[in-house]
């Protein structure tokens, strides 16, 4: 994968431990980290739809929204959302607001559809960050699908329940 390296696919793993920790929670197994140009990880966010089955509450948007209360422009325009599956419409408008300047994923948009089909607390949007992205007026690096098998593991057995 192009720009993907060691680090990424460390991190990346990392965010599937966030992930495999908000299953354990009652959640959803989404997660994801946000980590400094230096390597130092900044933020970790677990997906949040339970109690209170909030559709809003996805990792990256979590994320998103702390990064902004906790940290400075030039911080996040250095650093790296690692999300165990790609950000949706939403997330990645958050993730652009927020101004983070990359974000590497595990699972695809389309993979996931896939494996949710039309389950309720899941109704997936066909629209790859990248056009997210894409459509902003400042760049946001993208990289993913990366490790996409260890990434779709997370959803094994978990959507036909």
């Amino acid at each position: 994968m192009d720009g993907a390296s060691e680090r990424d696919e460390h991190f990346l793993r990392l965010s599937f431990a966030v992930a495999r920790r908000s299953l354990s929670h009652g959640n959803h197994p989404f997660g994801c980290i946000v980590v400094g140009a230096d390597g130092k990880i900044l933020i970790e966010s677990e997906n949040g739809y339970m109690p209170d089955h909030d559709g809003t509450a996805h990792a990256e948007r979590l994320a998103a929204t702390r990064a902004c209360r906790t940290l400075g422009r030039e911080v996040l325009a250095k650093a790296t959302l690692y999300s165990s599956a790609e950000p949706c419409a939403m997330c990645a408008g958050a993730i652009y607001w927020a101004g983070i300047g990359r974000v590497v994923f595990g699972l695809s948009e389309h993979r996931l559809r896939s494996i949710t089909g039309n389950h309720p607390e899941n109704p997936t949007l066909a629209l790859p960050c990248r056009e997210v992205f894409a459509s902003g007026q400042r760049p946001t690096e993208v990289i993913g699908p990366l490790l996409e098998k260890e990434a779709e593991a997370l959803h094994v057995g978990i959507w036909t329940k």
